[in-house]
């Protein structure tokens, strides 16, 4: 699962790394917290998590005109993060559809749609996962669980494969900005070798190439979409732990993606060389 990255690139920076055409961070957008966020949506975070409002890259064409009469561009939005499906009662459904698995995205109702023309990119710097130590224990007698940072070695911006939907609140009027909340999901899928000593599972991460043809909303091949929700390329990512502080969403600041001294660890598994330190 993903239920926790980092995404410290400003708009500007992201706007320039995913050659987005138009910037709508400062569009009105419906949120579902009911605290302000912090820090505010579009502000860097390194700790962003479900129900947080983010920067996610979409293709869209205008509003009301049809396919034909106007190019679709690549946009960055402000998304809250959990899908909420346009058919829900509420908006409590999103938090139980923060990721969407990539074996069975294309099978499932509250999915299907959005696959084959709501697709987006989700901007991370890397996502924290937590590993289940094989041989410590915390002070309830329960396994340790150390978060680790995992990024891509090559220095890229990592890009999700996400998806977005719309969800209309009827007690609203249709005008009324906050009567529409746009929501995304991550995919997920099978974690590479190595990092599936840390979890079995890792976000979809797509490369370069792929952000044009999985952003065009024009391109509804559900074998294309297969193949890209196939895609894998081990290798490309490196991992190291990092302090507690990432489990608290009230903690933040890129002191949560330093890594933690060896010397601090306690029956962690290394994901590269299967050793266990601090044993």
């Amino acid at each position: 699962m993903c239920g926790r990255y980092a995404a410290s690139a400003r708009p500007d920076e992201l706007i320039e790394a995913f050659d987005v055409d138009e910037d709508h961070t400062a569009d009105p957008a419906r949120s579902i917290l009911k605290n302000p966020q912090s820090p505010p949506p579009g502000e860097p975070d390194w700790n962003m998590a479900p129900s947080k409002q983010a920067p996610v890259v979409l293709t869209r064409h205008p509003r009301g005109q049809d396919d034909d009469e106007a190019a679709a561009t690549r946009q960055l939005r402000l998304l809250t993060w959990g899908l909420v499906p346009s058919w829900a009662e509420d908006v409590t459904m999103g938090l139980r559809m923060t990721n969407a698995r990539a074996e069975s995205v294309l099978g499932k109702g509250a999915f299907a749609k959005a696959a084959l023309s709501r697709r987006c990119i989700v901007p991370a710097d890397g996502w924290y996962e937590w590993q289940v130590s094989p041989t410590a224990v915390d002070a309830k007698g329960k396994p340790r669980k150390q978060p680790f940072f995992i990024h891509r070695a090559d220095g890229d911006p990592v890009g999700f494969a996400g998806l977005y939907e719309f969800w209309r609140d009827r007690s609203l009027p249709e005008s009324d900005p906050g009567a529409w909340l746009t929501t995304f999901t991550i995919i997920t899928t099978a974690a590479d070798p190595d990092m599936d000593r840390i979890h079995d599972r890792q976000p979809l991460v797509l490369d370069r190439e792929q952000w044009e043809r999985w952003l065009d909303p024009d391109e509804k091949d559900a074998d294309y979409v297969q193949g890209v929700l196939e895609f894998t390329r081990p290798g490309r990512f490196e991992a190291y732990p990092v302090g507690r502080a990432v489990g608290a969403t009230r903690n933040n600041g890129p002191a949560l993606v330093e890594p933690v001294p060896a010397s601090e660890l306690e029956g962690v598994v290394d994901p590269m060389t299967g050793e266990v330190l601090g044993a």
